[in-house]
């Protein structure tokens, strides 16, 4: 139904901008994404034994994640395998310059014709939690999606899940609203919040990730000089 006159001409309705040049986004390639402090290579079963002694003792780090814990290390290696063979996501392994696997990532809900990719089934062991290498991996994945020509990247976590939330604002993407009952996960009602970051806000929010990362925003220690939200602003 609509509140329009009838012969109102197309011109004069309200519609979303233009885009006479856009032929969509290119599909992240299969292959290692480097930064200073870590690189992200595709995930393999290679990196499970790894993985798997920086978590072992953390089963709550899967208390938010659609899967796990995982009981024992060849039924968390069966289920990287698992990854490693999906058509509808591409993982990735967080390894810092010590070649320590700490964690790992995905590019999920990947729509190249529309140009929208989402980040998600982040696993940080806490090695990798509030690390420089934990804000450049999450960098590098946005970089990537936005260098590929995507407009729009998603974070999607769980409604309690508060340090994701926050982790989510602290990285510049902008809350959109929860969608209510959206999902059953072991057994639990799932609330789930939406973020985004959009292509128009990329080219401040790069500068921001690119002074904070920085050799000289850090003192011999390693601690940061500077926040990330303070840079963003």
């Amino acid at each position: 139904m609509s509140n329009f006159p009838e012969n109102l001409p197309l011109e004069a309705l309200p519609l979303g901008a233009p885009l006479p040049d856009w032929n969509g986004a290119t599909i992240p390639a299969r292959a290692p994404i480097r930064g200073k402090f870590c690189v992200l290579e595709p995930l393999e079963m290679r990196h499970g034994a790894a993985l798997w002694r920086e978590i072992a003792d953390f089963p709550q780090l899967w208390h938010y994640l659609f899967d796990g814990p995982f009981a024992r290390e060849s039924e968390f290696c069966a289920w990287i395998q698992a990854q490693t063979e999906r058509d509808d996501a591409l993982f990735f392994a967080i390894i810092n310059r010590a070649g320590d696997v700490l964690g790992l990532c995905s590019f999920l809900r990947i729509d190249a014709a529309n140009g929208s990719i989402e980040i998600g089934n982040l696993l940080f062991s806490p090695r990798l939690q509030r690390s420089r290498e934990a804000t450049e991996a999450m960098f590098l994945a946005m970089k990537t999606a936005f260098d590929n020509g995507f407009r729009r990247y998603e974070w999607k976590c769980n409604a309690l899940n508060a340090p994701s939330k926050n982790a989510a604002l602290r990285l510049g993407f902008v809350y959109e609203g929860t969608f209510r009952s959206a999902a059953v996960v072991k057994g639990r009602n799932r609330d789930t919040s939406w973020f985004s970051i959009i292509e128009s806000e990329w080219p401040a929010l790069k500068r921001a990730f690119e002074s904070w990362l920085d050799e000289r925003n850090f003192d011999e220690n390693g601690r940061q000089i500077q926040k990330l939200s303070a840079l963003r602003r």
